[in-house]
């Protein structure tokens, strides 16, 4: 492959949710670049917590990256899924066992829409690298139009 160029059918989705008071007012940011293109996403989600937040954003992202990709391109896709969020990251990759109550659930979503793709590597990074999540979370938070 040449350098620069993008793998087909390789997909990078940046995630990221807050709440303002944990548990407060929450929304999630949802960063996709797939086939040369970038989805952005930001919404309120009511009143939870950030864990449950961040859980959410990886649910809605992965449900909006299978409708984009269609279903015959998804099996076939590989997602590298990036996070700041260490829990969530060492939850989904097994290295955490769930504790709380409320995340298993969420991670029973997560694992299931997990098997449509055909690979899904979850990868924590520092908050400077998810900037542009970060950014979509705050704007749905401040009630600002994305």
């Amino acid at each position: 492959m040449t350098k620069g160029m993008s793998e087909p059918n390789k997909i990078i989705i940046n995630t990221d949710g807050g709440s303002r008071g944990n548990p407060g007012k929450a929304s999630i940011g949802v960063v996709i670049r797939y086939d040369g293109k970038i989805k952005e996403y930001g919404e309120p989600i009511g009143n939870t917590t950030n864990n449950v937040a961040e859980y959410k954003a990886v649910i809605f992202a992965l449900k909006k990256a299978k409708q984009l990709l269609g279903k015959g391109k998804v099996s076939k896709s590989h997602v590298e899924l990036r996070t700041d969020s260490e829990l969530l990251t060492k939850q989904l990759n097994g290295l955490y066992k769930i504790k709380a109550e409320e995340l298993g659930p969420l991670f029973i979503q997560v694992w299931n829409l997990k098997q449509d793709f055909g690979e899904l590597v979850i990868r924590h990074v520092r908050r400077e690298e998810n900037k542009e999540a970060d950014r979509l979370v705050n704007r749905a938070l401040d009630g600002l139009d994305i």
